[in-house]
C-alpha cells in the first residue's frame, strides 16, 4: 500500500575489514511534515473530495471537509456568535469543544472581517434580507409588506432601467495633435510682418501716455502699534464710561 505522506529514505553504509562488500548499516525513513490545516484550507478548501484523498491522509481530509461545511455555515450566518458556532460544530460532528474552537480559528483566518467586506458582499446580503422578508410576508399573506419588499428590491437593483452599455475604450482612436503658430488652421488670415506691427503699436501707445510721470512717495506712518495697543484702548474705554 503506497504511503500518502511524502517520505525520504536514507541508507547508511559501512564496510568491514573481513569483507570487501558494503552493506546497509541502518535504514531511516523520515516523514516530511504536512502544511498546517490553515495553509491547506486556503488552497484546497473546495477541492474535490476524491482529489483530496489522493493527496492527504484521511484524518486531514475529514477535518478539511468539516471546516468546509462550517465555513459555508458562517457565510450563511454572518451574525452568529462564536458560542453558536461551537454549539453547531459539536452538535453536527460530535467533536469536543477545544476542537470546535480550533476549527473556528481556522475559519476566522480565512474569512474577512465584516467591517472590511466588499460592497458586493453587502449588496448580496441586502438582497438576501429583502427576499427573506418577502418570503416571511408571503407566508403570513401580508400583501402590503410583500409590495414594499418587492419595491425595495426593484429600486435597489434598478431593474426598471436598461443595462448600461460599456464604453469601447479599445476602439477609441487618439486624435493626432501638432503644435503650430499658423492661424490659418483656424480660418484666420495671417497678418504679414506681425512682429513689426506689434512693436509699432507698443511705441504708439507709449507716446500717447508720455505725460504720465513717476513721482517719489513716502509711506504714511500710521503708528499702528500705538493705535492698536490693547492697553491704550482699555484706558480710553474706561475714560468714556
Amino acid at each position: 500500500m503506497p504511503l500518502k505522506t511524502p517520505t525520504r529514505i536514507y541508507l547508511i553504509w559501512r564496510t568491514t575489514s573481513s569483507s570487501p562488500f558494503r552493506f546497509p548499516l541502518s535504514l531511516f525513513r523520515f516523514y516530511m511534515p504536512f502544511p498546517s490545516v490553515i495553509d491547506i484550507a486556503r488552497t484546497d478548501l473546495f477541492t474535490a473530495e476524491e482529489e483530496l484523498r489522493q493527496r492527504f491522509p484521511d484524518v486531514v481530509v475529514t477535518r478539511l471537509l468539516r471546516v468546509r461545511d462550517l465555513y459555508n455555515w458562517c457565510i450563511a450566518n454572518p451574525d452568529a456568535k462564536d458560542r453558536q458556532f461551537v454549539e453547531v460544530a459539536m452538535d453536527r460532528y460530535s467533536i469536543s469543544k477545544p476542537l470546535a474552537y480550533s476549527d473556528l480559528s481556522v475559519i476566522k483566518a480565512m474569512l474577512p472581517h465584516l467591517a472590511q467586506a466588499s460592497r458586493d458582499y453587502h449588496r448580496w446580503r441586502y438582497n438576501e434580507m429583502i427576499l427573506e422578508t418577502y418570503q416571511m410576508a408571503k407566508k403570513r399573506k401580508d400583501t402590503k409588506t410583500m409590495e414594499r419588499a418587492a419595491s425595495s428590491y426593484a429600486k435597489y437593483n434598478r431593474i426598471d432601467l436598461e443595462d448600461e452599455q460599456a464604453v469601447p475604450y479599445d476602439l477609441i482612436v487618439v486624435q493626432p495633435f501638432t503644435a503650430t503658430a499658423d492661424p490659418s488652421v483656424l480660418g484666420i488670415k495671417p497678418i504679414p510682418n506681425v512682429q513689426e506691427k506689434i512693436q509699432k503699436m507698443i511705441a504708439k501707445y507709449r507716446a500717447e501716455t508720455i505725460d504720465i510721470e513717476d513721482v517719489e512717495y513716502e509711506e504714511a506712518d500710521l503708528e499702528e502699534d500705538v493705535l492698536f495697543n490693547d492697553e491704550n484702548n482699555e484706558q480710553e474705554q474706561g475714560n468714556i464710561l
